[in-house]
């Protein structure tokens, strides 16, 4: 099961709207109560440092819950001017806003896990929550995924969906044509539909979520397979899923054919490449745009692929439609 909630931080008040969804996302997952309340702690602690220092942002929880394991990322995102000394942010006292200066030190202890990207563009701080602490999930390669409703919508027409072990690592990402309850019908039928046949090849899953989609109104869809230990990725799409592999400097984009999953396609064709040593997969809707470029963010290629997907939400996202991102890498 996953789960994602998206809070705009605008101000102080913010902040408890932002703790009380995030429990509630790690209630509905699993966790006890002790963990949920280091959640809480976490949460607090992030939304309230990029409303200090980021003036604004957004507060970002996205859950999975698989084989009585729960994993957790805490994403705060904003748009200051970014922290100058990093390591002294982490030190309890340090403060650049007149407050206690705890914040940062309270996320590290809380977390499993913890990172920060931060430039000019901003800040992102990145906090995990696992319960067992050590769970670790199939295979090598780690998921950054991130799923907003358009601006005022309860629910969201976007969704991405992954089926992981050892040897292959499968991911679904739609977006239901429009937005609302109509778009998000759609999108949950064929997360519904992969999940029942994510052992199969992507062009026939694709197939499979057509036929279901037929009740619906239709959605853009694409499935992507990556087997690490044979060095390569299959995919099949239809209408506008952005997909590219990255490897170093090089990007290369993947096809998707015209045509609405569920209404009309043209045909559904597989597309066979090389996964590269160390590469990255972005897959995301039309809700974010699609002239994005990592180099132009020293180093964070190298980071957490939820890191990576933070930074794409953040500065790419259109604010008009839902929008969704997965990013797919090795294990960091």
């Amino acid at each position: 099961m996953f789960r994602c909630v998206v809070i705009p931080l605008a101000d102080g008040t913010s902040v408890g709207e932002a703790r009380r969804s995030g429990m509630d996302l790690g209630l509905s997952l699993g966790l006890d109560e002790v963990k949920n309340g280091e959640l809480g702690i976490i949460i607090t602690e992030a939304a309230r440092n990029a409303v200090l220092h980021g003036k604004e942002g957004q507060l970002v929880v996205a859950g999975e819950s698989s084989n009585d394991a729960v994993n957790i990322d805490i994403l705060a995102l904003d748009r200051g001017a970014g922290i100058k000394n990093i390591s002294r942010a982490f030190e309890d006292g340090y403060s650049t806003a007149g407050t206690p200066g705890t914040g940062m030190g309270a996320i590290r202890r809380k977390a499993d896990v913890m990172d920060l990207f931060s430039g000019a563009e901003g800040t992102i701080v990145l906090a995990t929550v696992k319960q067992p602490a050590r769970a670790v999930t199939a295979g090598n390669l780690e998921l950054g995924v991130i799923v907003g409703p358009y601006p005022g919508e309860t629910v969201c027409g976007d969704g991405i969906a992954w089926k992981r072990d050892p040897e292959r690592t499968a991911i679904l990402a739609v977006d239901g044509l429009g937005h609302g309850p109509f778009a998000a019908d759609a999108a949950d039928e064929a997360i519904r539909i992969f999940h029942q046949h994510a052992l199969k090849e992507p062009g026939e899953i694709l197939d499979r979520v057509h036929d279901a989609l037929k009740k619906t109104r239709g959605a853009a869809v694409a499935v992507a397979e990556i087997r690490p230990s044979v060095a390569t990725l299959t995919y099949a799409g239809v209408g506008n899923i952005a997909a590219s592999i990255l490897s170093g400097t090089q990007s290369r984009s993947l096809i998707s054919h015209n045509g609405i999953v569920g209404h009309h396609m043209h045909r559904i064709q597989e597309f066979k490449v090389n996964w590269p040593e160390s590469g990255i997969l972005i897959m995301h809707s039309d809700g974010l745009q699609h002239r994005w470029d990592l180099a132009k963010y020293p180093g964070l290629a190298m980071r957490k692929a939820s890191l990576i997907a933070g930074v794409l939400f953040r500065d790419f996202r259109r604010g008009k439609d839902d929008a969704s991102v997965v990013v797919v890498k090795e294990r960091t």
